[in-house]
């Protein structure tokens, strides 16, 4: 029914048209920005027309400035006061994860999404993140680089260093999600609200924090391969990042294994037809092999974790820091894999044996750089790696050993799944 203003309106062409009422945000789209006054207002114009021009869906801007202290606040004011359906907000403690835990967690979208100002990521690949989240089908979405179909331009240091820290999640805590740190995305509001109190970290780990919480209580995450160019000039700096995130996988998984982190069930679990059983562990000769293909792996990752590592410190912290992101990696990978060990049960004891003989490891590989700087003052960086492959291999047979009869002994691997059997009589 109309109100007499409207049918007043409607009679008289020449008074101007009522005020609109407001249309509540389907999605909203959050900017965490700090000093970013060289990229703020092309990335949110560029942002704001695409919006306009051919997004479907009601959306809108929050420019959300963490403790900027360039120009960044009064640019984003301006924005706000030029562009409809753009606003700003100031928070004076830095953290990109504080920031969108604040902005997320009054939000009355639908949908809470959020992008970096560089806009690194293709616009083209937003619909295909938010329209899973908006029809229902999943709850969770992340742009990846590193799925197929992905089209990534970047740095081999970053490329190398995005790789192994997500690989170092599907190691020690199982994660099933295959990029963590991608700038673009997005989550259902209502499960938003119930995750974001379970999250403490208030910087760059953030977002892998929020994926863990979110898989482990059941959640659907819908991943969407993205086209992405890395920023040259970022203000990220990569190994206190690295560093961060590395403590952030410690503090997380130790409270989830001890129970401090409880995670309400919010999702469907995975149909029994699509639950895979547990492999056995098979023979000392099956152990070896896989321990074997484990330690490859593991030394690849060494290796380039010293080469990184040691551009910024000496050749005995990086020998010991490259050996500890390994070591944690190496125990999980081969605790499910060589041993068939799965669950949460003991975990947490696995690893701190794991750590010593990590240390082992360690005592080792620091012989025998020791070694090889008395010889030489200054050793080649060639030298240094071909020193440190011979005592990591000399070091694996150590740790096959202690893995074998110390770290996992009397530990139960997981009994096989019987087959599902359908309706018409077929095994899955």
């Amino acid at each position: 029914m109309r109100t007499t203003d409207s049918l007043l309106h409607a009679a008289e062409p020449g008074l101007p048209p009522p005020p609109r009422t407001p249309r509540r945000a389907q999605v909203e789209i959050v900017i965490p920005v700090r000093n970013e006054d060289r990229d703020l207002v092309p990335g949110v114009r560029r942002l704001h027309a695409y919006l306009h021009e051919t997004f479907p869906f009601v959306t809108r801007i929050i420019i959300a400035d963490n403790g900027s202290t360039d120009g960044t606040w009064a640019q984003a004011l301006a924005l706000a006061g030029e562009l409809p359906s753009v606003s700003a907000t100031r928070l004076e403690r830095p953290g990109r994860g504080g920031a969108l835990r604040s902005i997320w967690s009054a939000s009355d979208a639908d949908v809470c999404a959020y992008m970096d100002v560089d806009l690194s990521t293709d616009l083209n690949a937003l619909l295909p993140l938010l329209a899973p989240l908006l029809s229902g089908h999943s709850d969770v979405a992340i742009g990846t680089r590193l799925a197929r179909g992905a089209r990534v331009v970047r740095g081999p240091r970053r490329e190398v260093i995005s790789r192994c820290y997500n690989l170092l999640l599907h190691a020690t805590l199982g994660t099933g999600f295959s990029d963590a740190q991608c700038g673009f995305k997005a989550i259902r509001a209502g499960a938003a609200r119930q995750l974001l109190p379970l999250t403490t970290d208030r910087g760059w780990f953030f977002d892998t924090e929020l994926l863990v919480l979110a898989e482990r209580a059941g959640l659907r995450i819908h991943e969407v391969p993205v086209d992405w160019i890395d920023d040259p000039d970022s203000r990220v700096s990569v190994i206190s990042t690295a560093l961060a995130d590395v403590r952030g996988i410690i503090r997380l998984g130790t409270g989830l294994a001890r129970g401090r982190i409880s995670v309400p069930a919010l999702g469907s679990p995975s149909p029994p037809g699509l639950q895979r059983g547990g492999e056995r562990p098979g023979g000392v000769a099956s152990q070896l092999v896989r321990f074997a293909g484990v330690g490859v792996a593991s030394t690849v990752a060494f290796v380039l974790l010293y080469l990184l590592f040691r551009g910024v410190m000496t050749a005995q912290v990086a020998n010991a820091a490259s050996l500890l992101v390994t070591a944690v990696a190496n125990t999980a990978v081969n605790r499910r894999f060589t041993f068939g060990i799965r669950g949460r049960a003991h975990a947490t004891r696995h690893q701190l044996r794991g750590l010593i003989a990590f240390g082992v490891g360690l005592a080792v590989t620091s012989g025998a750089l020791a070694g090889l700087h008395a010889i030489a003052a200054q050793p080649a960086r060639a030298a240094e790696v071909a020193v440190l492959v011979v005592a990591n291999l000399t070091a694996t047979v150590v740790r096959f050993l202690l893995y074998r009869g110390w770290v996992f002994r009397n530990a139960k691997a997981a009994p096989a799944q019987p087959a599902q059997i359908q309706p018409n009589g077929s095994a899955l």
